[in-house]
């Protein structure tokens, strides 16, 4: 018998209202060791950092969204289904009651769509506080899941890596293409991405790549949505009782594992005129985007340096107080594209990207993330991520993207991009 999933179809539309129940449990372990081994690697929902987040399974419902709307009509819908549920919350933290993930493509064109989940049990811990989300429809209930970790997922075994699009002298010619209309004046800044495709001697399982992604970057969102597995580093936007906070990442360095030239490197990174340029035009971007919301904005003159476990970034985290009913999904359309992963002026880089890129992102470099019937959430940047493939459950496609500015070139774009991919190239060659 075959073990490729068949393709998940989204639900048919949500006529009778949801039945939630959210209730305070003990601390069952891990939250990535809950999730089960299902049929389907789609059907696993994860946004996790430092032990604490979200995890899921199920779909008691599903919205898939393509097109310059996708935002607009997945908000509008998860109001709409979220005021009709019947709620018994007895916790009522941010997260608690109905949820939603979601994961959206990058570009208003692409042939990817982008899809909201909600899962049938959710299970939840903020500030050593525990919780499992159960959610019926239609007088459709799941089992009360019995919490304890799952048997251990297995490694990817046999894993081979080819060039994706591009090849390496094809995306350096298009990085020297980008540098030659950035000095005509065409524009101030554009991401380039790249594509890796890997294939395993096994279907590939999602746990398996989560657990390592957390344990190596916890400093990181490690995510999971209808195939999309990664660790980002950059929070787009979160909205938190009419707190809004945004952590902005552009210009990275490779550490070396030394922490003595890590430490000169980093110097080096703060002081880099091309990359204090490149996150300039980062952190300008979403704080415009984030004025026509907030009020009493606090955006830090110098950035900070990230240490990961692999790279280093220069980072800003910009903060602001609601003025508005916008809700976290609204806040992180408003924003997307940044700069950190389109361009500046938007508008030119976008259309670049298309020019010359020379693939489809689909959901990389999106908003992914979840949200609450509040409309308060998390939404970060898809990076340092990989997307199943949903007809063959042993590929999986790899991206990782280049801030461009004047002074680029391709040697050291081509080093920065081999760098990202390095995130899940170690995860899916852990078992090796």
């Amino acid at each position: 018998m075959s073990s490729r999933p068949e393709p998940l179809q989204a639900p048919a539309a949500v006529d009778a209202p949801f039945v939630v129940r959210t209730r305070a449990i003990a601390d069952p372990g891990p939250l990535l060791a809950l999730l089960p081994h299902r049929g389907d690697p789609r059907d696993l929902v994860s946004w996790v950092r430092y032990h604490e987040g979200l995890v899921g399974w199920g779909q008691a419902a599903r919205l898939t969204v393509s097109g310059p709307d996708r935002f607009a009509v997945a908000d509008d819908w998860w109001a709409q289904v979220s005021a009709r549920a019947v709620v018994r919350d007895e916790v009522g933290l941010p997260g608690t009651g109905p949820v939603v993930f979601g994961s959206f493509p990058f570009s208003d064109h692409s042939a990817e769509e982008g899809v909201l989940i909600v899962p049938e049990v959710v299970v939840g811990c903020r500030d050593e506080v525990w919780w499992v989300t159960t959610v019926g429809v239609g007088g459709r209930f799941p089992a009360i899941p019995l919490l304890a970790p799952a048997p251990a997922p297995a490694a990817p075994a046999g894993v081979t890596f080819s060039d994706g699009a591009l090849g390496p002298d094809e995306w350096g010619g298009a990085v020297d293409d980008a540098v030659a209309r950035i000095n005509h004046g065409d524009l101030d800044k554009v991401v380039l991405a790249r594509d890796l495709d890997a294939r395993a001697s096994a279907p590939i399982d999602p746990r398996f790549l989560l657990t390592h992604l957390a344990e190596r970057y916890p400093r990181t969102w490690s995510f999971a949505v209808d195939g999309l597995v990664g660790a980002t580093p950059e929070l787009l936007v979160r909205r938190d009782h009419g707190l809004v906070l945004s952590r902005v990442l552009a210009g990275t360095i490779q550490r070396t594992g030394d922490d003595t030239k890590d430490l000169a490197l980093a110097a080096s990174l703060a002081r880099s005129s091309k990359d204090l340029e490149e996150h300039e035009y980062a952190v300008r971007s979403v704080a415009d985007a984030l004025a026509d919301h907030c009020s009493s904005m606090n955006v830090p003159e110098t950035p900070f340096v990230l240490h990961l476990s692999n790279v280093m970034h220069l980072a800003t985290d910009v903060a602001g107080v609601s003025s508005d009913s916008a809700t976290s999904l609204s806040l992180a359309a408003a924003l997307h594209p940044s700069a950190a992963v389109g361009g500046t002026p938007r508008e030119a880089a976008v259309a670049l990207i298309d020019e010359i890129e020379g693939l489809d992102r689909g959901r990389y470099a999106g908003p992914v993330g979840w949200m609450d019937a509040s409309g308060d959430g998390e939404w970060g940047i898809a990076l340092r991520c990989g997307r199943l493939d949903a007809h063959d459950p042993a590929r999986i496609r790899l991206y990782a993207g280049c801030g461009i500015v004047a002074g680029s070139t391709p040697e050291s774009e081509l080093a920065e991009a081999d760098a990202k991919f390095i995130v899940m190239r170690d995860a899916l060659e852990a078992g090796a």
